[in-house]
């Protein structure tokens, strides 16, 4: 069977699969809470939001679904942030089989790894330390859940939000809005350091935890922690700027403002969770948000976007260029041409489809007189990055806007490469023979 995809096919239509099998549970009258009606848009919307762990929603998920529809829910964000493949590879190490080369490929594809040596391990790694930090963020929030809602319930939400936090997925289970923790700073906090662990990606901590005995780290460790250090720091120092009118931030002390302008500067790469209206937010403040959103967080992460590893190496490219260096480097360390090829090919190839994207919605969808294209070019972008925030266009979305941005949230988890390798069904071909070279003029 395998031998009749490549592995990018694999990898789309095994999520594709996943999608299709969860938009059906969540058709069942079990998953639906009594005097609610679920169509197949409605499921198939929310199916793909959760497996690629994004977060819009065309319903309220704590009052549409029942326990079984959440449960779903839940189990559709740990595939999505964990990977298909995860599974599999759990499914081998239960069973104690040998993998074979096939699927260690599948999974060595799935996580960016750069080779098949410990392909097994890795995997057996990543999903330990992903239970691990689920269950310490649920355990760390229950003095928040359990008092408001009671043990039972408490606990239950408790464990629901440290999934959702920590697979970026955004999706709230418990009733009301999470603008109601606006003012609770244990709860942002805690919040904000499990989407942190979820978007630094499985490599990074692994490199982080092993530091005691290798005493290194990778340089793709370095360039992912270096820019997302830099880019919260950036992040929070502009929405401090930006935002320093804002009603709902002036009325706080400086305490709850600034850990409110922090947990702004976290969520909008990939989280998705809004402690206030985004349309509330002004228009640099806005801009600033999508492009975060667009960056997105680490390789091999439950983060979409373009990556930080993207936007570092080719911050690295443009200031070696500047100072006349062929040569890109970090840590003693010298970046392929190749490396730097795909980082042009992909942010290239993502702010095309965004804008083209965008202009399609603008066809078809209705913006409200006091926003201008923004309206639908945040919805893009959120969809993009997983993040999972909007300005009010999702419950409104035609059906042609709803299979769009299911698509751009699909490429989004998937990978730009992955999809455009499975359509294009690409190939790697040397070439018989090399035209002679020419240059243009640029700039």
């Amino acid at each position: 069977m395998y031998k009749r995809f490549t592995l990018p096919q694999i990898l789309t239509w095994g999520f594709f699969g996943i999608i299709f099998l969860g938009t059906l549970l969540l058709l069942l009258p079990i998953a639906t809470t009594h005097g609610q009606h679920t169509d197949f848009m409605t499921a198939l919307f929310t199916a793909t939001s959760a497996t690629c762990i994004t977060g819009l929603t065309l319903v309220d998920t704590a009052n549409h679904w029942t326990f079984f529809g959440q449960i779903i829910l839940l189990i559709l964000i740990e595939i999505g942030a964990l990977g298909f493949m995860s599974f599999t590879v759990l499914l081998y190490t239960l069973t104690n089989r040998e993998m074979k080369l096939t699927t260690r490929l599948l999974v060595k594809d799935s996580l960016n790894l750069a080779n098949l040596a410990d392909t097994r391990t890795v995997m057996t790694y990543v999903i330990s330390l992903s239970l691990a930090i689920q269950v310490l963020g649920a355990l760390l929030l229950l003095p928040v859940f359990v008092p408001k809602f009671g043990w039972l319930s408490g606990s239950y939400y408790s464990l629901c939000h440290a999934i959702s936090s920590f697979g970026n997925a955004g999706f709230v289970f418990f009733p009301g809005d999470f603008k109601i923790f606006a003012d609770n700073t244990y709860m942002l906090l805690v919040t904000s350091v499990l989407i942190i662990a979820g978007g630094l990606g499985f490599l990074v901590w692994r490199d982080i935890l092993l530091y005691r005995q290798t005493h290194r780290v990778s340089l793709h460790t370095k360039i992912a922690m270096g820019t997302s250090g830099i880019l919260i720091m950036l992040a929070f120092l502009t929405f401090f700027v930006t935002e320093w009118r804002l009603p709902l931030l002036n009325h706080q002390n400086w305490w709850h403002r600034l850990v409110d302008t922090l947990f702004l500067a976290i969520t909008p790469r990939t989280a998705g969770f809004a402690i206030l209206p985004y349309a509330k937010l002004s228009l640099a403040g806005i801009a600033f948000t999508m492009l975060l959103m667009f960056i997105g967080g680490t390789p091999g992460s439950t983060a979409g976007g373009i990556k930080t590893t993207t936007l570092g190496l080719l911050t690295l490219q443009t200031w070696a260029a500047l100072r006349g260096k062929t040569d890109v480097t970090l840590g003693n360390r010298r970046f392929s041409q190749d490396n730097i090829n795909r980082a042009l090919m992909l942010t290239f190839i993502s702010a095309v489809f965004l804008v083209v994207t965008t202009l399609l919605l603008s066809l078809t969808e209705t913006v409200p007189r006091h926003f201008g294209i923004e309206y639908i070019a945040f919805e893009v972008f959120a969809a993009f990055s997983t993040a999972g925030l909007s300005l009010g266009l999702t419950p409104h979305l035609t059906t042609f806007g709803q299979i769009l941005i299911m698509l751009v949230m699909f490429v989004g988890r998937v990978g730009v490469f992955t999809v455009m390798f499975s359509v294009l069904n690409v190939h790697n071909r040397p070439a018989a023979f090399r035209y002679p070279q020419e240059n243009i003029l640029i700039g």
